[in-house]
């Protein structure tokens, strides 16, 4: 197998979003500092509203509502070609983040802004950038949130 565009690269700062991703739990940050309180995803280290660096892992309930999407026909990034179609969207945690993620086990007529969805997650083996499986000192391989109809 070639190299995959889907992997995510991790480092030491975003190990326990993957980690937890790996245990089918998903994750996003909040902000501590007083009058923000703002959840926020991707993971930063530091508040995008208030920039503040008293920001803490919390765990995310899983359900959003699908903001926009668009249907993917042709992606020559492997393993995305063997995947077309799919939709591309972003979804409003219930939490207040948006997230950019994949909507699944949907047929696309049947998408509609403010659906209600949940996460699941994809997995894949772990990989070095040559192509061949990674040493991560865990072991293990990823899992991708992704969402599908609630």
């Amino acid at each position: 197998m070639g190299v995959r565009f889907d992997l995510p690269e991790v480092d030491a700062f975003t190990r326990p979003y993957w980690a937890a991703a790996a245990e089918g739990r998903l994750l996003l940050r909040r902000c501590r500092a007083e009058g923000c309180g703002a959840a926020h995803h991707y993971p930063r280290e530091f508040c995008p509203r208030c920039w503040s660096e008293d920001v803490v892992w919390e765990p995310a309930g899983g359900r959003a509502t699908l903001y926009t999407w668009s249907v993917v026909h042709r992606n020559d990034l492997p393993p995305f070609g063997d995947r077309v179609p799919y939709v591309a969207a972003v979804v409003e945690l219930a939490e207040g983040p948006r997230m950019m993620t994949e909507v699944t086990d949907c047929a696309e007529a049947d998408l509609r802004i403010g659906m209600p969805l949940a996460v699941h997650f994809r997995t894949a083996p772990a990989q070095r950038s040559g192509g061949g499986p990674a040493v991560d000192g865990e072991g293990a391989g990823y899992a991708t949130a992704v969402f599908r109809p609630a």
